[in-house]
């Protein structure tokens, strides 16, 4: 079609008056093309530069989050909690124990380093989704060796972005952490996927068992002597150790090996006997995923641990000392996720920024006598640390390999190895 446009000089006051001469009638030659448009996208010649909203974001407490998906396609539910690291999120996707959550990132730029295979944690990706502001549209990291989308498509996990990350935070904070799910089919209505996630729940699941390895196996990678920053006033003696696999990082692994740790990890049922027999110098309780009330099992193998020799809780593993301990754990309102969480050392005074990923706490009250709370998260008070000495026992809750985050919290794998040294030498 042809369309006509003649242009005239517009009207200036005096003091702006143009030359009208300049202005000059002119024709503009338009052609159409036909396009017929399905949904959200046209069919035809041209297409939309932009991606368009494909996703939900459907909470149990009845709200929408329309956003733009990456990596898998599906429909996933899983509980919602926000991290507040400014970075590591490859280190974050391969935490097992963000199994059957969506982690939602509050720093809101996020993809820029793509991923590469030194920074993983763990043989794949546990968590259920990735909920984020504003995927980056190119990387920019010499290590880089995949796009952060490729990365989750190929491992079969969802990522949603383009969606007000701000909003859901204030929301769990105040109403605690949300049962959700993620959904690109069409196909499901809101009122489908609003009943999915009030009929699941993650309370009294058994996680770990689906985190654990199978076999036991032998560590012997230490810290890359590139990246560790604390090998000062190491003797060269070496400890026997085994780590029980609750959803261990590789990186606790890494540190434990750097202090002259040889290593052993076994599965999350391995039985108590077994670990005796090997005679080890100490035992690690590792970090893992979920309620350690729905895994009894575990508390057993604890118990039976205990007194023995000595050990070393972490996360999941401190939890599990406190029940084995007798006392009690809780989940928290949304629980701790991020890098920036400061705790005090009772003990020293010290103050601590800590790497935290945990959704239970232990009640310190209704530990026994004897029991020393060792650490204090300085936001609300909860428990960090224990130690009972005629135990001999210490657990954190919280990561002192720091992957991500600061490395503040590193030198309590000395302390561990001090606590091995002691025994050893009762012993001789």
């Amino acid at each position: 079609m042809e369309c006509a446009m003649f242009v005239t000089a517009p009207q200036f006051s005096p003091r702006f008056r143009l030359n009208s001469s300049k202005f000059r009638p002119f024709t503009i030659n338009c052609s159409s093309v036909p396009l017929s448009v399905s949904g959200n996208s046209p069919v035809g010649s041209l297409e939309r530069p932009w991606k368009v909203a494909d996703a939900r974001l459907v909470l149990e407490d009845g709200s929408i989050w329309r956003a733009k998906s990456f990596g898998a396609s599906g429909t996933q539910v899983g509980e919602v909690v926000f991290n507040t690291s400014l970075t590591g999120y490859q280190e974050i996707l391969t935490d097992p124990s963000y199994a059957g959550q969506f982690v939602l990132m509050t720093n809101p730029h996020i993809g820029n380093t793509g991923v590469n295979f030194d920074d993983e944690e763990s043989r794949q990706c546990f968590l259920a989704g990735l909920v984020i502001r504003s995927l980056s549209i190119s990387t920019s990291n010499w290590r880089c060796k995949e796009e952060l989308g490729d990365y989750l498509a190929s491992r079969n996990i969802m990522g949603i972005y383009d969606v007000d990350t701000r909003a859901i935070t204030r929301r769990l904070r105040e109403d605690g952490s949300l049962i959700g799910v993620l959904s690109t089919e069409e196909s499901k209505s809101d009122e489908e996927l609003l009943k999915m996630s009030q009929t699941w729940d993650i309370v009294g699941v058994d996680l770990i068992s689906g985190v654990s390895c199978k076999e036991p196996y032998a560590w012997v990678d230490r810290t890359n002597s590139e990246w560790d920053f604390n090998s000062n006033g190491r003797d060269g003696e070496t400890f026997q150790v085994v780590a029980y696999d609750f959803g261990i990082k590789q990186n606790i692994l890494r540190r434990l090996a750097s202090y002259g740790c040889k290593i052993v990890v076994v599965p999350s049922t391995w039985p108590a006997s077994e670990v005796l027999k090997m005679k080890p110098d100490g035992v690690l309780f590792s970090n893992g995923p979920g309620d350690p009330s729905a895994v009894p099992y575990a508390v057993e193998t604890v118990k039976e641990i205990i007194g023995k020799i000595p050990v070393f809780g972490i996360c999941m593993g401190h939890q599990l000392l406190g029940q084995a301990l007798g006392g009690k754990t809780f989940k928290m309102k949304f629980g701790h996720h991020g890098g920036n969480h400061p705790v005090r050392n009772i003990r020293n005074g010290r103050v601590e920024i800590s790497a935290q990923n945990h959704n239970y706490a232990v009640d310190p009250k209704s530990l026994p006598d004897g029991v020393e709370v060792t650490h204090i998260n300085l936001n609300d008070g909860s428990c960090a640390g224990l130690s009972f000495p005629e135990q001999k026992l210490m657990s954190l809750q919280y990561h002192p390999e720091a992957s991500p985050g600061p490395h503040d919290s590193d030198l309590v794998f000395a302390d561990f190895v001090q606590l091995m040294r002691q025994e050893k030498q009762k012993k001789q």
